[in-house]
């Protein structure tokens, strides 16, 4: 009698159809070449990333500086013209004249010290010459205002100035 079992064939499994690119990435075999190659790869970049942010940097600051002497050469260029106006005799006369009311012989110079104008805010309402106080509470003013921003739905172009009440 024999104790040995019974041979099972083995059939190999069928797998389930794959689309294109999974077929194509189980084609995809690393060498060692490979493996060493990309090792390498990212090595190098890893040690000259900071060399070419530096290099970045420094090429910033260079076009910066570049566009500050630029700047510089127009300014003393202006000055340079500034300077040369001084030479020009009729233009030290009208600065004698603005700068210093000086007046030629047989001249007459007039100051005209107040025009007699009012002056006028940019909502076009006089200056006045006395002392005002307000008659609103801040504090209240400024609650109600914080309180309005945190409790209101309504975009910040439709809120309204709350109602203050003055101060008795």
């Amino acid at each position: 009698m024999s104790t040995r079992k019974p041979r099972v064939r083995r059939v190999p499994a069928a797998l389930p159809e794959q689309g294109a690119g999974a077929h194509w990435l189980r084609g995809i075999r690393f060498s060692g070449f490979t493996v060493l190659t990309l090792g390498m790869l990212i090595v190098f970049i890893v040690a000259l990333a900071p060399s070419l942010r530096i290099f970045a940097e420094q090429q910033n600051e260079r076009a910066q500086l570049a566009a500050e002497v630029e700047a510089q050469r127009e300014l003393v260029k202006d000055l340079e013209q500034d300077v040369a106006r001084w030479d020009d005799p009729s233009y030290v006369e009208a600065q004698a004249r603005e700068r210093l009311y000086y007046v030629k012989p047989g001249e007459f110079s007039y100051l005209v010290i107040d025009d007699g104008q009012t002056p006028v805010t940019e909502s076009g309402l006089p200056i006045s010459d006395e002392v005002l106080t307000t008659e609103v509470d801040w504090v209240d003013a400024m609650l109600s205002s914080v309180f309005t921003a945190a409790l209101t739905d309504a975009p910040p172009s439709e809120i309204v100035a709350p109602e203050i009440q003055e101060v008795d």
